[in-house]
Formats: C-alpha cells, structure tokens, sequence
C-alpha cells in the first residue's frame, strides 16, 4: 500500500459547519466514491454535580498526537479498502453544541467506510494524547481523562 498523504489533524478552535460542508462537497468529483461514512463528535452540555457543561478547552501533545493520529490513519488504510480518508480534532475551547473532533471515510462501498470510521474513533479515544478540560457555565472547570 502506497502511504497517504500526511495532513496536519490539529486545529484551533471548533469545526465549523462550513468546513465540514465544504469538506463534503469537494468529493462530489470522486466518483469512484459510492459510500461515506462520517462522525462528528459534538461537546454536550451535560450536568455534573448540578452544574452545566458550558465548553469543553482540548489540550494535546501535538506533535506526537499528529504522529499517532497519522499512524491511526494508516492502519486503518491498511485494513479497510478505503478511498480516502480526513480527520480533524480541535485544540482549544470548543463550546457546547459544537464539533471537536471530524472523521471523514470514504470507499468504493459502505461496508469498509462505516467499519473504518468506527475503528478510527475508538483508536483515537483509545491511544491519542489529547485531554479535554470540562469547562462549566459557573467558570468552575474538570479535567476528563479521555475526550
């Protein structure tokens, strides 16, 4: 398998919806695409001990997350039959009601692309050193351990 373009993952702030219309429709001219598959992990405002979830602040160790994210990415190459593939996670605040975290998969077929898009999220929960900061509607704050 031929290695895949790298990409940086890491972006400052929220994933606008504009992004990730902008993102969809550039792949109108793949037409080798017959299938997408895409998650969009948006911050809740959950209540915790009375108070609400007003954002949530994402720390990372960024270069070796730009790593890990990257060997995620290949792996998944590797085991899926993928056409492409895109992700991006916020650093910084991201407020209730918006997207920290975009993952993109695109095959031939669905099968691959909806097996790949769930892997890939699990990993990154799984193994990429980002940290998210519960930051609640009192300005008081709580660390969470797995974003």
């Amino acid at each position: 398998m031929a290695e895949k373009k790298r990409h940086t993952v890491l972006v400052n702030g929220p994933i606008s919806p504009a992004f990730i219309a902008d993102s969809i429709a550039k792949h109108s001219s793949k037409t080798n695409i017959g299938g997408h598959a895409i998650f969009m992990g948006q911050v809740r405002a959950d209540i915790k001990d009375g108070k609400t979830v007003a954002a949530i602040e994402y720390t990372a160790y960024n270069e070796m997350a730009e790593d890990i994210f990257y060997q995620i990415r290949e792996a998944a190459f590797a085991r899926h039959e993928l056409v492409c593939m895109h992700i991006y996670h916020s650093l910084g605040t991201v407020n209730a009601g918006e997207i920290g975290l975009y993952v993109f998969v695109s095959s031939v077929h669905r099968a691959p692309a909806f097996d790949a898009c769930r892997e890939i999220v699990e990993e990154i929960k799984k193994k990429a050193p980002v940290w998210g900061r519960e930051l609640f509607a009192d300005n008081s704050h709580n660390w969470k351990v797995n974003t």
